[in-house]
């Protein structure tokens, strides 16, 4: 169930409640057991929510998710502050260091990934014209909530929370997570982690330390208060963002290797149920300390590469292969399917490889896309080496025969044999056309060219100064 807290005290809240009430169907309950100042008195229910009214500042309460009835997600309906202009915004909340506003000194809420970047695609679909999308980083109270929660906004100034329409967004927003989960769904767990068809080497241990791979999710670190590059990340990945320190907040933390801040990284992986950390900026000190407790930093690079391919099967694949940021790269096949086992690592011919990268270094790293579950590069992930990992062994006859359109663009034939690809070219030979008395220059251009030329009151065609030579691409058993 979503509970939704409006707090009188703030005229954006009431005004964005005012619009939630109007937009919905809602049955009107009287709560006794508690004073209408927390959430008591008159209460609103509709189907998957329901809704309460504090008189409190949302950041001075504490554990406001007591009055509602065992809600999954609680969404405070809120102003945001701020010089940034028409914005509605969502954020966590919780304090990397002093309590400034709310909350608990280096304690953090419970985050809502899922449900967050739900949010900021409904928000986007709703904003009436002139207002921004964005999220921020973790900051202000409160830290006790009691569940899974987030503050969704309208902002940045009277104006703004003054406006209807905005209003209106954003209460139509927070309906619509009606039903959704806070969490991304767990992936797999060991039983099934997928690996090598001879089932060995194993995959690495899950780095939450526990049974499962973990979930979608990421806790973020650095940047400004605003937060573009992990709301892009948000919204062209299928990663989910929890808490976000920004660099203010780690400057607050202090020194990385005390125990009290090793506490506050800690419990920010826990607050977001999150396994795995995206950095914004240069932090070594950071990624250590994030991989001394058992986390693993990643890059935005390895984030969207991974996007859509099972969590299990990347593991298994950087384990037995290279890992994302050496080189390796997801073809469409682990993007299309749901869950990927068995699998075989397979080197692709060295000569035929070499020889359409050279003839098309994009087109041999498209083929690779469409026919592989994952392939190796190098040169900063652009140039195609293999091995590739394919389903079984016998897919290697795909690959090969996905590369010998791009062959056929500098040869006159190719042929797929069973132990190899046989490519035929007609080829100018300048020495013909010297002994056939064809002057160096232009003349020998022409020819190259296939067009025939005039010596002497003879005509030289071009198959007179061309032979065919052959290639041999050996295949590999």
């Amino acid at each position: 169930m979503l509970g939704i807290v409006v707090s009188r005290t703030d005229s954006a809240s009431v005004h964005i409640g005012e619009h939630l009430l109007d937009v919905a169907d809602w049955e009107s309950i009287e709560d006794d057991t508690r004073p209408d100042a927390a959430g008591g008195g008159t209460v609103y229910e509709t189907d998957g929510a329901q809704l309460r009214e504090f008189d409190d500042l949302h950041l001075d309460l504490e554990r406001p998710a007591a009055a509602f009835d065992d809600p999954t997600l609680l969404v405070f309906a809120s102003r945001h502050s701020g010089e940034t202009g028409a914005l509605l915004t969502a954020h966590h909340t919780g304090n990397f260091g002093p309590a400034d506003h709310g909350g608990e000194d280096n304690d953090l809420s419970q985050a809502c990934p899922n449900a967050h970047a739900a949010v900021l695609a409904s928000l986007a679909d709703h904003a009436p014209e002139g207002y921004e999308v964005g999220m921020e980083c973790t900051h202000h109270g409160p830290t006790d909530v009691g569940a899974p929660s987030m503050f969704v906004e309208v902002g940045s100034a009277e104006p703004q929370w003054d406006d209807p329409e905005a209003a209106r967004a954003v209460a139509r927003a927070i309906l619509d997570l009606r039903g959704i989960d806070p969490h991304r769904p767990a992936e797999i767990d060991d039983s099934d982690r997928p690996r090598e068809a001879d089932g060995s080497p194993d995959a690495p241990d899950d780095p939450t330390g526990g049974d499962e791979w973990g979930r979608r999710q990421l806790v973020g670190f650095g940047g400004g208060h605003y937060a573009p590059r992990f709301e892009r990340v948000v919204r062209e990945t299928d990663w989910a963002v929890g808490h976000v320190a920004a660099d203010w907040g780690l400057d607050a933390l202090g020194d990385l290797d005390t125990p009290e801040c090793r506490a506050v990284l800690e419990a920010a992986f826990e607050a977001s149920d999150a396994a795995y950390a995206l950095v914004d900026g240069d932090r070594p000190a950071l990624g250590e300390a994030i991989a001394g407790l058992d986390y693993r930093a990643v890059s935005e690079t390895w984030v969207r590469e991974t996007d859509g391919v099972d969590l299990g099967f990347v593991a298994a694949v950087e384990a037995d292969v290279l890992p994302v940021d050496e080189g390796l790269r997801f073809g469409d096949r682990a993007r299309d399917a749901d869950e990927v086992g068995e699998f075989a690592v397979v080197d692709l011919p060295a000569a035929l490889l070499d020889e359409v990268r050279g003839i098309d270094r994009g087109a041999t790293y498209d083929a690779l896309v469409e026919t592989t579950l994952a392939f190796g590069t190098d040169q900063g992930g652009t140039r195609p080496t293999g091995p590739v990992v394919l389903a079984s062994k016998a897919d290697r006859e795909a690959v090969v025969a996905a590369l010998l359109p791009i062959l056929e663009r500098r040869y006159d034939s190719v042929d797929r044999r069973e132990d190899a690809v046989v490519a035929r070219q007609r080829e100018f030979v300048p020495e013909r056309a010297r002994t056939l008395g064809v002057p160096e220059g232009p003349a020998f251009g022409r020819l190259a060219d296939g067009e025939p030329v005039e010596v002497d009151g003879r005509t030289i065609p071009p198959d007179a100064v061309r032979e065919e030579r052959e290639r041999r691409f050996p295949l590999p058993e």
